[in-house]
C-alpha cells in the first residue's frame, strides 16, 4: 500500500502532528510505503518514511496566512498526483485527498462559537477576514470533491458538525479517537513527581492544584478561567498554566491585576508535561472550541478530574460528578461553580479512578488498528 499523509509544519507541541507521528509508525509497521508530504518537519523523528518537500513562496505581506495555505494547498495537490499514491491523508483543508483527517475541526464551527466572544466590531473583522473566507472555501471544496472517500473525526461532536454544516454522509465519517499511551500517561505519576515538581515550584503538598495544558490562550479559555479562578473562596489554591502563547505577558498581567500573581503559575511550553500531571489534583480545559485535546486525554490517563467546556470534543468522556464536569466557556458563573465542583471531585479516589477508567480503551494501539482498518476499506 503506498500512501502520503499531508501536513503542512511541524510543531513539537502540536496534538496532530503527534497523530501523525503515531499514524506514520503504524503505517511503517504494517509494511506500507509511506510518504509525507510537508512544507516543513525539522526537529521529528524521520525515520521510515520519505519526506516530500513542498516549500512554494508565498508573500507574507500581501497575502499573509492566506497565501501560504493556499501555496501548499496548492504544491500538495500537485504531488499527490505525481505519487500515485492508493491514499492521500490530509491533515490539512486540501481538495482531492482520498481521507481526511479533522484534528483541527470545523472551520466554521470555530467562527461560530469565536463570535460569541467578541464585541460587533470584532464580528465585522472575523466576516471580512481574507484568511476565514479561505479556510471556508477550501473546507467547503474539500468535503464537496468526488476524491474524497472518507474523513477522520477525532470525536463525535467534530463528525456532527462536518454533517450538519457541509452534509457529509454519516458513513464516511470515521470516529478515530486519538491515542493515549496509558503506559507513560498513570495515576503512578503522583508517586514520582508530585512531592518534587510541588517542592521545586515552592507548592506545599497538601495544597489543592489545578492544570492546565495548552498553547493558544484566547481559544482555550484561559483568560476568563483566570476570572473564575479568581473567585474561589480558598485562597491557598494554586492553577498551573502549561503552554506556549504570544499573549503570556498579557496572560500574567491579567493574573497579576486578579491578585492571583502569586497563585498562578505560568510555566511557558514543556516538552514533558508529565511531572504537572503527578503533582496536580484536578485538569482544567473551559477552551472556546477544541476538537479532541490530546492533553484531556492525557489528564484522564494520568488519574485526574477534568473540567472542559461544552464546546470540547472531549466532553462526551465527562460525567459530571464522576470524572469532572462540563461548562459553558462563556458563562463566568457557571465555569466558577465548575471549579468549585472539580476541586470537590479532586479529593475523591473514585472520581480519579474512574478519570483513568475513562482513558484505559484508549490506547495507541487501538488508534492505530482502527487507522489500518479505514486504509484497508479505502484502498
Amino acid at each position: 500500500m503506498k500512501i502520503a499523509i499531508v501536513r503542512q509544519r511541524y510543531n513539537p507541541y502540536g496534538g496532530a502532528e503527534r497523530f501523525v507521528e503515531r499514524a506514520l509508525g503504524a503505517l511503517v509497521e504494517e509494511g506500507a510505503e509511506v510518504s509525507l508530504i510537508t512544507r516543513s518537519w525539522a526537529g521529528a523523528s524521520s525515520g521510515g518514511f520519505r519526506l516530500v518537500e513542498c516549500d512554494p513562496p508565498y508573500s507574507r505581506w500581501l497575502g499573509g496566512r492566506a497565501a501560504r495555505d493556499r501555496s501548499f494547498a496548492m504544491a500538495a495537490q500537485q504531488a499527490m498526483r505525481d505519487g500515485a499514491y492508493d491514499i492521500t491523508q490530509a491533515h490539512e483543508r486540501i481538495p482531492g485527498c482520498t481521507l481526511f483527517r479533522a484534528g483541527d475541526g470545523v472551520h466554521a464551527a470555530w467562527l461560530q462559537h469565536r463570535a460569541r466572544a467578541l464585541g460587533a466590531l470584532g464580528r465585522l473583522g472575523q466576516s471580512l477576514s481574507g484568511f476565514h473566507r479561505y479556510v471556508l472555501g477550501a473546507e467547503r471544496d474539500l468535503f464537496a470533491h468526488p476524491a474524497l472517500r472518507g474523513v477522520i473525526c477525532n470525536s463525535r461532536m467534530v463528525a456532527d458538525e462536518i454533517s450538519d454544516f457541509y452534509a457529509v454522509d454519516r458513513d464516511r465519517l470515521a470516529v478515530i479517537y486519538n491515542g493515549v499511551d496509558t503506559a507513560v500517561f498513570h495515576p503512578d505519576l503522583a508517586d514520582r513527581y508530585r512531592l518534587s515538581t510541588r517542592a521545586a515550584a515552592g507548592i506545599p503538598p497538601e495544597v489543592p492544584v489545578l492544570l492546565y495544558v495548552g498553547s493558544g490562550f484566547e481559544r482555550k479559555g484561559v483568560p476568563g478561567l483566570l476570572a473564575a479562578f479568581a473567585t474561589l473562596p480558598d485562597s491557598a489554591t494554586r492553577l498551573v498554566v502549561v503552554g506556549a502563547d504570544r499573549k503570556l505577558k498579557a496572560a500574567r498581567a491579567q493574573a497579576a491585576g486578579l491578585g492571583l500573581a502569586d497563585r498562578v503559575l505560568f510555566t511557558g511550553p514543556l516538552q514533558d508535561v508529565r511531572p504537572w500531571y503527578g503533582a496536580a489534583d484536578a485538569f482544567v480545559l473551559p477552551t472556546l472550541y477544541d476538537p479532541c485535546p490530546n492533553a484531556v486525554l492525557e489528564a484522564l490517563a494520568s488519574g485526574l478530574p477534568v473540567l472542559t467546556s461544552t464546546t470540547c470534543g472531549a466532553k462526551e468522556w465527562i460525567v459530571e460528578g464522576r470524572n469532572g464536569c462540563v461548562v459553558d466557556a462563556l458563562d463566568g458563573e457557571a465555569l466558577a461553580d465548575g471549579l468549585l465542583r472539580l476541586l470537590q471531585l479532586a479529593a475523591q479516589p473514585a472520581a480519579r479512578a474512574a478519570a483513568r477508567g475513562v482513558a484505559e480503551p484508549l490506547t495507541l494501539d487501538a488508534m492505530a488498528q482502527r487507522l489500518l482498518a479505514l486504509y484497508r476499506r479505502c484502498r
